[in-house]
């Protein structure tokens, strides 16, 4: 069965951006639903308050209407007082039976905000008024106390019907207060919820993708270490993968470009030995007149000859050691080792040739443990020193000192020599590069030796790097050179 394609990481950035999106989208929406459900309600219970409070003002004009109609007809006997009487008895019977009718949905507080009891009292009172009413019909005779109390009475149900409303209201506006709280409250935790799962979505986006981009990062570092055996197969979306497979083919390529150089030096130095060799042999048998005796300019050829090849035949070997220097730099044997004997035993090992000059070496730094290649880094040291020890005057001083600088390690090789010119600083690390100062009365250097230093540096991931040895020398002081080596990562904790 064919796997599904792995998607890409333009198309996971999409995806999340969209999930993030859509999160949010719907918290906003969620809280903009509420809020229009809020307020809806909110006017529905307004429009419901003024409502009842117009039903409750109008019974209590229909209630002085009846008072006063009932009064006149009382005194004067109209027949049309007493059907405004009857009108208005009609009227606040449908304002009461209004005021009975519960809420719509939808609405804080949807019971009826006048009982029962009550309105069966002012239904009875008002039957009662209705029948003092009909007595008063060509009966002048009846007690005007009598129906002032009665409307007295009507007038105190009224009231109470009032506060019945107005105790109803405060309620729906209470309990739409509430919940207006619990709508906030609940929209606040989806809010904070909802930022929450953002904010673990990213950190787990973040997370998924940076780890795979860690790898790239690491297979790069690798490269530039020149470590070309490991094959480097980086899992992820698959255009991470397909830059982890760009890399492997990049260190496929390294490795046998590296290879061919390496071929290439063996082959060159080689075909020319064999040559060479029959040269000096023949530039011998001349010098010492074995073809028949030489003149005087013909003995100066022949020196001039020797001299040559052996030359030649020195460069050759620097060519091959050189070669050999730069492949074993690629296949590193890294060890913990003790820094500061380590650094003594190289000291040690060149003690004959510092002491015959009356040099002082001067060593300095903490107790550290650092994984290198003791050999190979061992080698970078003692060509520092070596030189140092060639180009220092009689007495002078030579520092090595080592630190540490966070998880790094760094070795510093200082000299009291004539120092290097400016226009050689950015040189003096490739190969065969000679400066023009040379040390007296010794052999004039290859020019390999610091170049074969910072292959093995930079195969320990570091680099080398020059300075001054004093940033401010005293007047008439020799400048001198001073090394700096950082070696990253080769702390052993």
């Amino acid at each position: 069965m064919p796997s599904l394609p792995r998607p890409s990481f333009r198309q996971l950035l999409l995806v999340a951006f969209l999930l993030l999106a859509g999160l949010m989208a719907a918290v906003a929406l969620r809280g903009l639903a509420t809020f229009e459900d809020q307020l809806q309600r909110s006017r529905g219970g307004a429009e419901r308050s003024l409502a009842l409070n117009r039903h409750v003002d109008r019974l209590g004009e229909q209630g002085l209407t009846m008072e006063r109609a009932a009064r006149q007809y009382l005194v004067l006997q109209d027949p049309a007082l007493r059907d405004t009487f009857q009108r208005s008895a009609n009227s606040a019977a449908t304002e009461l039976r209004a005021l009975q009718t519960p809420a719509p949905s939808g609405v804080a507080s949807g019971a009826a905000p006048v009982d029962r009891v009550l309105a069966a009292r002012w239904r009875q009172q008002m039957a009662t008024l209705s029948r003092l009413v009909d007595g008063a019909g060509g009966n002048p005779g009846v007690d005007d106390a009598e129906l002032a109390q009665a409307f007295r009475e009507l007038t105190s149900l009224h009231t109470r019907m009032a506060e019945q409303v107005r105790s109803a209201t405060e309620a729906r506006n209470a309990a739409l207060q509430t919940e207006l709280d619990d709508g906030r409250l609940l929209l606040t935790r989806q809010v904070l919820g909802a930022i929450a799962l953002a904010v673990l979505l990213a950190l787990g986006l973040a997370l998924a993708l940076a780890r795979p981009l860690r790898r790239v990062e690491r297979a790069i570092v690798g490269l530039g270490e020149n470590r070309l055996d490991a094959r480097i197969d980086i899992p992820g979306p698959s255009d991470v993968r397909q830059i982890g497979r760009r890399l492997d083919w990049l260190r496929q390529r390294l490795a046998e470009l590296d290879a061919d150089k390496a071929r290439f030096l063996r082959h060159v130095s080689h075909e020319l030995k064999t040559p060479l060799a029959a040269l000096r042999e023949g530039v011998a048998l001349l010098g010492d007149e074995v073809a028949g005796p030489l003149s005087d300019n013909q003995r100066e050829v022949a020196r001039i000859l020797r001299d040559n090849t052996a030359t030649l035949q020195r460069r050759i070997e620097d060519l091959l050691q050189f070669n050999a220097a730069a492949f074993a730099a690629q296949r590193l044997v890294r060890r913990p080792v003790d820094v500061p004997a380590w650094v003594a035993a190289l000291v040690d090992e060149q003690q004959l040739q510092w002491r015959a000059q009356g040099l002082l070496v001067h060593t300095e730094g903490p107790a550290l443990q650092a994984e290198v290649d003791a050999a190979l880094l061992g080698s970078a040291v003692s060509n520092l020193l070596s030189n140092a020890i060639r180009y220092s005057p009689p007495g002078a001083t030579i520092e090595l000192r080592w630190q540490a600088e966070g998880d790094g390690l760094v070795i510093e090789v200082a000299d009291q020599g004539p120092g290097i010119a400016t226009a050689e600083r950015n040189r003096i690390f490739e190969p065969f590069f000679r400066g023009a100062v040379q040390p007296e009365g010794g052999l004039a250097g290859t020019g390999i030796g610091l170049s074969i230093v910072a292959e093995t540096v930079a195969a320990h991931g570091g680099r080398i790097t020059l300075a001054p040895a004093d940033p401010a020398p005293a007047l008439g002081a020799p400048a001198g050179a001073r090394f700096h080596i950082e070696l990253p990562n080769a702390l052993v904790r």
